[in-house]
């Protein structure tokens, strides 16, 4: 079974215009559909046809798309996701532009996953025949695509065992309350391939979005990136600094709606037979932003 990775991102935003300025210009992510109230993006580096969704009308998240490498996993997801107890149904080619079939649930965490196999082969922007390095022509920070999502739940522990159980997922990096077996969970990154993470799920509110981040390539891009959002007004909530958790470098921001992104470069390769890294609560100031060494309350408490 392969969940390959972390399809679309489908957000509601509070003004879509607005929206569109910050993930078009400031962003770089090229349109590739519209219809009434909702606009789909790709990333220059992307291949199918979107991998965020824009639809108005308030904040947060609606859903996550998830592809699979095979048509047959979808009916092993499925049955997975009905031994664990949770209602599948299914969904028809064209309910989402461009997605074939596939299944549908709503998880523990009461976020919505889609889960699919076919999706409309676009093309990056720089081909597959002796393909350049970049494209010449880069709008504003210009992310090569998607990377991850951090979401919260009422129950950490229990998410990890679904997504352990579902996809096939495995665990990276924890936050426990302690270093015992029976420790309860304060968070979890969890993963299916050599991403260092494709989820994280942190304790808070159910069906809540903390960010949803795009990968770039290295520190000078994410320091890069946090020069054009000075340029463009959006406001910085952390950074450009380092986690201790996962490695990576990172400046957290806010959409026009309020929904926080990230831009996400570095990390470790991930490997199943890798021992996870397991932090303290002591230490989760570090783990979060290393160099700071201490969070902030918006950064805790703010989810859409």
């Amino acid at each position: 079974m392969g969940v390959m990775r972390m399809g679309y991102a489908h957000v509601r935003v509070t003004d879509l215009a607005e929206a569109k300025a910050h993930y078009a210009n400031t962003m770089g992510l090229y349109e590739t559909h519209a219809e009434d109230g909702r606009v789909y993006y790709k990333g220059w580096d992307e291949w199918d046809h979107h991998s965020v969704v824009l639809e108005e009308g308030g904040v947060g998240v609606v859903k996550f798309g998830w592809k699979v490498r095979y048509s047959s996993d979808l009916d092993e997801i499925e049955r997975r996701a009905q031994a664990f107890g949770v209602t599948v149904e299914r969904m028809s080619r064209g309910e989402n532009p461009e997605i074939g079939d596939g299944i549908r649930f709503t998880t523990p965490s009461e976020h919505v996953f889609e889960v699919y196999h076919e999706a409309t082969l676009i093309g990056t922007e720089v081909g597959t025949h002796n393909p350049d390095a970049f494209p010449r022509h880069l709008v504003g920070v210009g992310v090569p695509g998607l990377d991850h999502a951090l979401i919260t739940a009422e129950d950490v522990k229990g998410m990890e065992r679904f997504l352990t159980e579902v996809f096939d997922f495995y665990a990276t990096e924890r936050v426990q309350t302690s270093l015992e077996d029976d420790a309860d969970y304060i968070g979890t990154w969890m993963t299916s391939n050599n991403q260092i993470h494709q989820l994280a799920v942190i304790g808070g509110p159910q069906g809540k979005l903390h960010h949803f981040a795009f990968k770039l390539g290295d520190w000078s891009e994410v320091g890069h990136a946090a020069d054009l959002f000075s340029m463009d007004d959006v406001p910085i909530d952390v950074g450009p600094t380092r986690h201790g958790i996962t490695r990576g470098q990172t400046v957290y921001f806010f959409d026009p709606s309020g929904n926080r992104n990230e831009v996400f470069a570095g990390g470790y390769l991930a490997y199943p037979d890798r021992p996870v890294h397991v932090w303290t609560p002591e230490q989760l100031g570090k783990g979060i932003f290393y160099h700071a060494r201490e969070l902030n309350d918006r950064f805790t408490t703010v989810l859409t």
